[in-house]
This record gives C-alpha cells, sequence and structure tokens, in this order.
C-alpha cells in the first residue's frame, strides 16, 4: 500500500482551497530499467473527492501525469470541521483513501 495522501483543506469565506498529494510512482509504461526492460505502466486512473460524503470533483488520469500527483482546486462551500475525502483506483486495482478536515 502507498503513503497516505496529504490533504489540506482552508476555508476562507465561501469558498474552500483544497491542496493534495497523493504518493503514487505513476509509471509511463515508457521508460526502460537498468537492463532495457520496459517498466510496466502503473498510473492512477480514477480519482473522486468528497466534501461530507458528497461527490464534488472527479478526474481520469494517464499515463502523462507525474509522480506524486499534486493538486489544488477551489470548492463553493465548505466551513470549519467539515470533512474532505479523496479516493483514488489504479490500472492495477490499488485503491486508497483519505480524509482532512476544514480547518
Amino acid at each position: 500500500m502507498t503513503e497516505p495522501t496529504r490533504i489540506r483543506a482552508q476555508a476562507l469565506g465561501e469558498k474552500t482551497t483544497v491542496r493534495v498529494l497523493m504518493n503514487h510512482e505513476m509509471e509511463s509504461g515508457q521508460r526502460k530499467d537498468a537492463s532495457g526492460k520496459i517498466i510496466p505502466s502503473w498510473y492512477i486512473q480514477e480519482m473522486t473527492v468528497m466534501l461530507n460524503a458528497k461527490v464534488v470533483l472527479t478526474a481520469e488520469f494517464g499515463t502523462s501525469v507525474s509522480k506524486n500527483p499534486y493538486l489544488q482546486f477551489i470548492l463553493k462551500g465548505g466551513k470549519a470541521g467539515d470533512k474532505i475525502t479523496l479516493s483514488w483506483r489504479d490500472n492495477k486495482g490499488e485503491t486508497r483513501s483519505d480524509e482532512a478536515s476544514i480547518t
């Protein structure tokens, strides 16, 4: 299993800024190892963000996304204490879900 996703969410007025750092190797399938063999692709395919169990963002990723993807986005609404949950699934079937409270 990968390391936890770092989630920071800060409410300012009617908007909440969310910053996310997902720990994932994100191999494109185009690099070769020291012996010349192609390293198989391994990347996050789907990501979902929820605010208090309501889906507010979904995204599909591909092989062109860098290692340990960082995202920042602004949500309408959200207040201190509300929960942000981020879940992802990669092309090998691994999944991860992490939560943070809005400050």
